[in-house]
């Protein structure tokens, strides 16, 4: 059996692509209850093209968190090498805002019944920004009592406060973020409590 030609690859490519950002604003706009028949819909395709893509809804989860996750990993690997460690974190805690400034996707990542590669996917990035945190602490950039898992959590913490206005300004989670960073800072902190959560 000869290969696929070049253009039967560029329209599988291509309809790939499409499938990734029809589900990807399906998910943003009804949840995690998105239907595949919703997605092919709004890519234009039938669903037995969903399925030669992704044999399962969960296989079609797994590849937008993957790009997503890539992307803000990526960024977190090259900051472990900044000169400034506080500077890095806040690099990176920047990127992560104006991700899900786009498109907030962070249910997907963090849903209890997530799949096996969402959980592999998920763990990466998690060790990335602790990694990032004890770099920062060590510089006694960030107060000692703060981990790595205080922070995973509130990196959604800006766009969530902003989600509760119905017309924010552009770029008002970046307002939010220097006060959550400001808080990292050892400077005339207090003991916190209760101890940070295991996730």
């Amino acid at each position: 059996m000869s290969p696929p030609s070049r253009t039967l690859r560029a329209d599988a490519a291509r309809n790939r692509d499409l499938l990734l950002a029809a589900a990807e604003a399906e998910f943003a706009e009804r949840g995690p209850d998105a239907s595949v028949a919703d997605i092919a819909r709004r890519a234009g395709v039938g669903k037995g093209t969903v399925f030669r893509h992704f044999a399962t809804k969960d296989d079609l989860i797994a590849a937008i968190v993957r790009v997503h996750v890539d992307a803000l990993d990526a960024v977190g690997r090259r900051l472990l090498d900044a000169a400034d460690p506080a500077a890095g974190l806040l690099e990176f805690l920047t990127a992560a805002g104006g991700q899900r400034e786009q498109r907030d996707l962070s249910f997907l990542l963090n849903a209890d019944d997530a799949g096996p590669e969402v959980v592999a996917l998920r763990e990466r990035l998690y060790g990335t920004v602790c990694q990032l945190v004890d770099r920062a602490r060590e510089a006694g950039a960030v107060r000692a009592d703060v981990t790595g898992h205080d922070v995973v959590l509130l990196m959604c913490a800006p766009n969530h406060v902003v989600s509760f206005l119905k017309d924010p300004p552009p770029d008002l989670w970046r307002r939010y973020l220097a006060i959550i960073f400001d808080g990292l800072r050892p400077e005339g902190a207090h003991p916190l409590a209760p101890p940070a959560p295991e996730l």
